[in-house]
């Protein structure tokens, strides 16, 4: 599947992009973002959405001394085209974490 987008996007390095791989591979690619970064961005579509929540709520949750917050959370929709040539529309989610000031 292919989103409509005529320009690709640019990653930028505190985004998080949810997949299928397992979910402490998220977990542990957002904290060392976060070593880094103020603020780190997960994204994720579709079936991912799940896992993506997660994956925040691991860090904020589990990780309670070390200070992160969850931020604002976008949700929204795509239109992707299926490789059967329908168009179809996507969930998405983008959960800001971030460290406590």
């Amino acid at each position: 599947m292919t989103t409509s987008n005529a320009n690709p996007e640019h990653k930028a390095s505190n985004e998080i992009f949810v997949g299928k791989k397992p979910l402490m591979t998220y977990v542990t690619a957002t904290l060392v973002q976060l070593a880094n970064e103020p603020i780190v961005i997960i994204k994720a579509r579709g079936k991912s959405i799940t896992r993506a929540v997660d994956v925040a709520q691991i860090i904020v949750k589990r990780m309670d001394t070390l200070g992160y917050r969850i931020g604002p959370v976008k949700i929204g929709s795509e239109v992707v085209h299926s490789q059967d040539g329908k168009i179809r529309n996507v969930s998405t989610i983008e959960v800001s974490i971030s460290r406590a000031k």
